[in-house]
């Protein structure tokens, strides 16, 4: 085992892929010579060279658009949006080209988008948001969003190695806070399969990215409070694994939905809409969803603060749970 940081695991699983498929390929804005905004790509092209490492010009219809194409012939493109809002000038190439080639021409397109994505880094408006509801609502994409190093370097060998087009959402405010253990042997995170993060049986917390850490930090508050939470991180979007979800809440009988997108139209709410069609009759509470509020990011760090979910709000949202 060693230990990495997110941003290291995400860095060592491309350079991993790479060395072990000369299929692989980079290309994006600035993720060359400079090695990319935050450096995830730093020293890739003067090993893989310009031909597998490839700076874009600033157009991310021009990347979506170039790795499916690459992606329709064999090839395996691995684009990196520099900040997840400007996957809007691509998003036609995406959901529309990207996402429906299989299903009309029954042609594999092995591509995989890297989105890094959210708040906390008081970027404002047009560098913060998290836009996977976007997508979700998309047949023909998977989605995935780690909330560790094992699950980032896991999941992106698995998105690059799969044969269909994978929206890889990755947390830029846990780039560098959090670290964890990685196995030295080479390993993928299977797509599709949620994992208990922490297991307890009054309150469910289902949740994926930078929510697993706020919904960690509250459980263990709560826990001085003798109320056992589990902590179900969701890691794939879509596919949904609804029996992990459904079998939490079996359990616990209350449920607590955490994610960084805004509340109105987030993820949370169809999962939500699951469980009631589902689970109506294991719930002892109405399901409760701690989100960011419906509003552009600020840029201003207080307002920033109050925006976002934090622990706090979460530790709230489960003792009003709790207390029902």
């Amino acid at each position: 085992m060693k230990t990495l940081t997110y941003i290291e695991a995400i860095s060592e699983a491309l350079w991993e892929e790479m060395e072990r498929d000369k299929n692989v390929f980079l290309l994006g804005e600035d993720i060359g010579v400079y090695g990319g905004a935050f450096k995830v790509t730093k020293g890739f092209v003067e090993k893989f060279g310009e031909e597998r490492v490839i700076d874009t010009v600033l157009a991310e219809e021009a990347i979506i658009g170039a790795a499916t194409g690459a992606a329709v012939v064999g090839m395996r493109p691995v684009a990196e949006i520099q900040f997840a809002d400007f996957i809007t000038s691509g998003f036609n190439q995406l959901v529309n080209n990207a996402a429906k080639i299989y299903w009309r021409w029954n042609i594999p397109v092995p591509m995989v988008v890297r989105l890094p994505s959210g708040g906390g880094i008081h970027g404002g408006p047009y560098h913060s948001i998290n836009p996977e509801a976007w997508f979700f609502h998309t047949p023909g994409l998977k989605l995935v969003a780690p909330s560790t190093p094992y699950d980032a370097k896991g999941l992106l060998k698995a998105a690059i190695r799969d044969n269909n087009p994978v929206l890889y959402f990755e947390s830029k405010y846990l780039y560098r806070r959090i670290k964890g253990e990685i196995p030295s042997d080479d390993y993928i995170v299977e797509i599709g399969k949620a994992d208990v993060k922490r297991s307890g049986n009054d309150i469910s917390i289902i949740t994926y990215g930078t929510g697993v850490h706020w919904s960690l930090e509250a459980a263990e508050i709560l826990t001085k409070e003798n109320i056992d939470v589990e902590v179900l991180d969701l890691r794939s979007l879509m596919p949904l694994d609804t029996e992990a979800i459904y079998s939490s809440v079996k359990k616990t009988g209350k449920v607590l939905l955490v994610h960084e997108d805004t509340l109105t139209g987030g993820i949370g709410g169809e999962i939500a809409a699951l469980i009631s069609a589902h689970c109506f009759q294991y719930l002892d509470a109405p399901i409760k969803r701690v989100a960011s509020l419906d509003a552009p990011i600020p840029f201003a760090p207080t307002l920033e603060e109050y925006f976002l979910p934090n622990t706090e709000k979460v530790v709230k949202a489960l003792r009003e749970l709790n207390e029902f």
